[in-house]
């Protein structure tokens, strides 16, 4: 007689414990994400970061505001320099203004300048005695003292840009070719502080340029 083969027992599947586990820390989880939300939600703003307490105002002072001085921006009437302007721009108040002879004597050597395509850019000129002033203000808060701005920026009453006479060029490679160059025509570097301020000097042309100033307050004219 044949036996019939008894199945093999298996032994219970034990995954219901885990899977229960694992169920209630995912919602634990939930539940905690839900409450930090509404925690976060309801907390009130955080102050924004502020800028630190030593770093340089230059905002108005009162005194300055009610002078009208910062109501208007100061613009091309008084001497500001659009970019890309040149020594012919004679719309541009801060070229047109400039000493009639200055202003020839540079357009002379910007036509001898341009066969070697070198142009002569213009970032200063002629200005206004309220610009003047405006960028002293400005060079005190930024250089820390009044003797210290002094090195850059000359008073409305001594600029030779309020006069007309002085013009600052841009670009190295009108400033330099002006350094090889300019004494014939008798356009001098005046300051050695400032390789982009020139003014006309006629006795260079048969004499070279005069000995530069370390920087204006070496100028005496800056303290007439």
């Amino acid at each position: 007689m044949t036996r019939t083969p008894r199945l093999a027992r298996t032994a219970p599947r034990r995954i219901r414990g885990p899977l229960l586990f694992a169920a209630l820390i995912g919602v634990v989880a939930a539940i905690t994400a839900a409450l930090a939300y509404q925690a976060l939600k309801s907390s009130p703003a955080l102050p924004s970061a502020s800028f630190s307490a030593s770093a340089p105002s230059f905002a108005p002072s009162p005194s300055d505001t009610r002078r009208g001085e910062y109501r208007e921006p100061l613009g091309e009437a008084d001497g500001a320099v659009p970019d890309g302007v040149t020594v012919f721009d004679d719309a541009v108040p801060a070229v047109a203004n400039l000493d009639a002879d200055l202003l020839q004597a540079l357009r002379r050597a910007a036509t001898d300048a341009a066969d070697f395509g070198v142009a002569f850019h213009v970032n200063g000129g002629w200005r206004s005695p309220r610009y003047q002033d405006r960028l002293l203000r400005e060079a005190v808060a930024r250089y820390g003292s009044a003797e210290e701005a002094a090195r850059w920026v000359a008073t409305a009453t001594t600029s030779p840009h309020v006069s007309g006479d002085a013009v600052d060029l841009g670009r190295s490679d009108a400033t330099a070719w002006l350094s090889r160059h300019g004494a014939r025509h008798g356009l001098c570097q005046i300051y050695r502080n400032e390789p982009w301020h020139y003014e006309l000097r006629t006795e260079a042309i048969h004499h070279g340029c005069p000995g530069m100033y370390a920087d204006p307050t070496q100028d005496p004219r800056m303290h007439q």
